[in-house]
């Protein structure tokens, strides 16, 4: 390790200082964690990159993730949100994946399934759990299908030849919902994460 910045705590410290400024524009939050790793840099540059104790001194001299987050968005006229309530953000993420299930329904399975995804989607945009750039690109994985369960259909009609059976327009729904797919797992890693950094911030 021949850098301070390196330092598994020094790294932590600043992931979690990035997760707690997500309201701030990403130019002055890249300007703040600069900031900071040129403080870190100068202050444990006549240390051990290696000694822990040092690395902490330096640390608590910067404040708390939180207090190094708090006092940057109160500059730019922010606050951090505070993470919504778990169940709601569980539900949210239950509609996300629901298409599936739905698109076993027998005649109206697809229907249903979009009309989860919808919600999903209003749901994601509403939450104050993600960043609007996180909102942005789940709502776009949430209504995708509108786009690519279509164009699934068509390839397995063109692929088969006994052209698109009931078979075939399962699997293509399938194929076509699997970005909603995508989408709760980033919201859901997304969320995770920043628990984690409230909890130990």
């Amino acid at each position: 390790m021949n850098s301070p910045i390196e330092h598994p705590l020094v790294r932590a410290h600043f992931d979690a200082v990035s997760r707690l400024t997500a309201p701030l524009p990403a130019e002055r939050r890249r300007e703040l964690l600069a900031d900071l790793r040129e403080h870190v840099e100068v202050s444990l540059a006549d240390q051990d990159p290696a000694d822990e104790a040092a690395v902490r001194r330096v640390l608590d001299q910067l404040g708390s993730p939180r207090q190094i987050a708090d006092a940057a968005l109160a500059e730019d006229g922010l606050t951090r949100p505070e993470p919504e309530d778990r169940r709601r953000t569980t539900l949210t993420l239950l509609f996300a994946v629901l298409p599936f299930p739905l698109l076993l329904v027998p005649a109206i399975g697809a229907p249903l399934a979009l009309a989860a995804a919808v919600i999903a989607a209003t749901r994601v945009a509403r939450s104050r759990v993600w960043t609007r750039r996180q909102k942005t690109q789940a709502t776009l994985l949430l209504l995708a299908p509108v786009l690519t369960a279509p164009l699934a259909a068509g390839v397995f009609a063109v692929a088969s030849t006994h052209g698109l059976t009931a078979t075939n327009l399962l699997a293509a729904c399938a194929v076509g919902f699997s970005p909603a797919l995508v989408a709760a797992a980033l919201l859901s890693r997304s969320a995770s994460r920043q628990r984690d950094a409230a909890a130990t911030a």
